[in-house]
């Protein structure tokens, strides 16, 4: 044996290390049959699609060129989606959709990542490798998938912009940008993959250094007009703007993310090649010899499960909604005399004056985002289903309705919570800034708040899937994106009414500054509590697992 495995030649060990790659890509390519073709298209058609809606609000080569002064000379707007660096109307879609595309290509590649390579934990990736399946094998396939989802966006984006008659160069530059960044992202995935022992760790970690991506780019906008800010060449959303699509494109920047994700990905290979199987880098800690009181109910075990996902979300508002109440300020200078760049404020945050008009906004924004942790926590029961530790809890003298009301106490709890931290920290950044100490922070704080009834009715939403048609559960994270896209971009863009009333954002009033009544709030409490009702309902008659 010793003879056999030293007369192996250094490229017949990779080729061992790598067998079995091909069908661990078909399995995962089927499993993702939905999944990847419902990101890739509706990614790729909104971009694609942007470019009418920009040539309808600005016909004309000045009012363009003033809307990308406007946006330039606006720390508030730079934060938000970066410069413009070309006033064409292949520049503003450049300018409206390479960070937001970018944002969604990382989520996209940092699901499909984990997904595939965090099959230890329930027990599956054990089976599989006992198979002819080298040590790498499972990671190569998901990077695979990876890719493939990234480069059909890439290939969709561009074949759409330049199928409008956009130039090619730029439409091409655009979607080798957003891919670029879906895969550095994915290689980033595959690393946490390897440093934490679950999927939800993962994920998390994942998601954490996006954000932090995002508030770096948004720091450095804010500093510097041409994105030549340290902060945001520091951020990989940074150099998807920095590209300049349509606008004198900077081409290297493609090789800068190749050469990010080549780097990323080999860590994640050295490291799958120095752990062992169903282990991280970054052990759980030993718990106690005895369990606490506070485990002794479901509630108690949802909460250990999920307080640190609970924990890591509070403070991501916080710092979400400090960055944002601090450059609020400045949001009335932005518009000036440009009629058209005040109906886009006013169809985004209301008709009240621009700064509250800001700060609705990003209230809206804060419960959009909310509802990503909300369907979270709610499918964590389905995790858990899956996963075969709802049985053991279950087996005992706990109904499947306290087990699910554990869990849902914290989904809809943690929802408010975190939009009350957020809207906290707004509201006094705000203040702050505009040196009048709480003057704002009462009205800012009802208006995160107020998008309370919205999440709850996408929570509901979840909890109704997952009860009555558990194997769909996952599709629940495709509504939550399309409810985030019509709200962040069907304003800008103007998207007809009964688009943007598929959204329950839509009909919530724009606090602060507005007119609100009770109709619409106790409509959407009603509407989330009758899908709640009807998805314990489900949990209770059907069989689990």
């Amino acid at each position: 044996m010793t003879t056999v495995a030293a007369s192996l030649s250094a490229p017949a060990v990779r080729a061992c290390q790598l067998a079995g790659t091909g069908p661990l890509l078909r399995l995962a390519l089927r499993r993702d049959r939905v999944l990847i073709p419902a990101w890739v298209l509706g990614l790729g058609l909104v971009v694609a699609g942007t470019g009418s809606s920009f040539e309808a609000l600005y016909d004309t080569a000045a009012r363009r060129a003033a809307l990308a002064a406007s946006m330039n000379g606006n720390g508030s707007m730079r934060a938000l989606y970066g410069p413009v660096f070309g006033d064409s109307v292949g520049g503003l879609i450049a300018w409206r959709m390479a960070g937001f595309g970018a944002v969604l290509a990382a989520v996209m590649s940092l699901l499909i990542v984990v997904r595939h390579t965090r099959e230890e934990e329930t027990g599956r990736q054990e089976l599989l490798c006992a198979a002819v399946v080298g040590r790498r094998a499972p990671l190569t396939a998901a990077l695979l998938t990876a890719l493939t989802a990234n480069a059909a966006l890439a290939v969709v984006i561009a074949g759409g912009l330049a199928g409008s008659g956009r130039p090619a160069a730029g439409s091409l530059a655009l979607g080798l940008a957003i891919g670029g960044t879906g895969m550095l992202f994915a290689a980033l995935a595959a690393i946490a993959a390897q440093l934490t022992e679950s999927a939800r760790l993962a994920k998390g970690l994942t998601g954490a250094v996006l954000g932090l991506a995002f508030a770096l780019r948004a720091a450095g906008d804010t500093a510097t007009a041409d994105a030549t800010s340290p902060l945001t060449w520091i951020s990989p959303i940074g150099w998807s703007q920095n590209l300049r699509t349509y606008a004198g494109e900077r081409w290297w920047l493609v090789l800068l993310f190749l050469a990010a994700a080549a780097l990323a990905g080999s860590l994640a290979y050295a490291l799958t090649a120095r752990r062992d199987l169903g282990m991280s880098f970054l052990p759980a800690r030993p718990g106690p010899a005895a369990a606490p009181r506070s485990l002794s109910g479901p509630f108690g075990l949802a909460w250990r499960l999920q307080r640190t996902t609970l924990g890591g979300w509070t403070l991501g508002f916080g710092c979400a909604g400090g960055l944002f109440g601090g450059i609020a300020k400045g949001a009335a200078d932005l518009v000036g005399g440009n009629e058209r760049t005040r109906e886009i404020f006013a169809r985004m945050g209301g008709q009240q004056g621009l700064t509250d008009a800001f700060l609705a906004t990003m209230a809206g924004l804060l419960g959009m985002v909310a509802a990503l942790y909300a369907v979270g926590a709610v499918l964590r029961l389905h995790g858990e289903e899956t996963g075969g530790r709802a049985e053991p809890v279950l087996a005992g003298a706990v109904s499947r309705l306290r087990w699910t009301a554990g869990h849902l106490a914290l989904a809809y709890g943690g929802s408010a919570v975190i939009l009350a931290f957020g809207g906290l920290a707004l509201g006094v950044s705000y203040d702050l800034s505009a040196g009048d100490p709480g003057g704002r922070t009462g009205p800012v704080l009802a208006s995160a708040l107020a998008q309370v009834p919205a999440v709850w009715t996408l929570t509901g939403l979840a909890v109704l899937v997952f009860g009555l048609l558990p194997r769909a559960a996952n599709a629940v994270w495709a509504l939550v994106g399309g409810c985030l896209a019509l709200g962040w971009v069907g304003p800008a863009l103007d998207f007809p009414g009964w688009a943007m009333d598929l959204s329950p954002y839509s009909h919530l009033p724009k606090l602060p500054g507005a007119d609100a009544t009770a109709a619409p709030f106790l409509w959407l409490l009603t509407l989330s509590a009758v899908f709640t009702a009807a998805g314990l309902v489900g949990v209770r008659r059907r069989d689990l697992g």
